[in-house]
């Protein structure tokens, strides 16, 4: 599984990457994590607005910074 935070690294982006690496340990999934700063390459997921979350290619959530809760539920969906 491979789960992208995208965001230049505003303090929501830094937010939303603690949240998902800790839904990962608790749920001790195998999942690859990368940040991704790349305007051009956040813009090629169709996201406008930071911070924005990709899971297995599909765009989760952006422009918000989701509860850990929500970002468990999104995981075990695509496991």
């Amino acid at each position: 599984m491979e789960i992208k935070v995208l965001g230049p690294g505003c303090r929501n982006c830094e937010k939303l990457e603690k949240a998902v690496q800790e839904a990962v340990s608790e749920l001790q999934a195998d999942v690859s994590i990368t940040k991704i700063s790349d305007m051009e390459e956040i813009l090629e997921h169709d996201v406008i607005m930071t911070p924005g979350l990709v899971i297995n290619g599909k765009v989760k959530a952006f422009g918000k910074v989701p509860k850990k809760d929500e970002i468990k539920k999104w995981i075990k969906e695509e496991m």
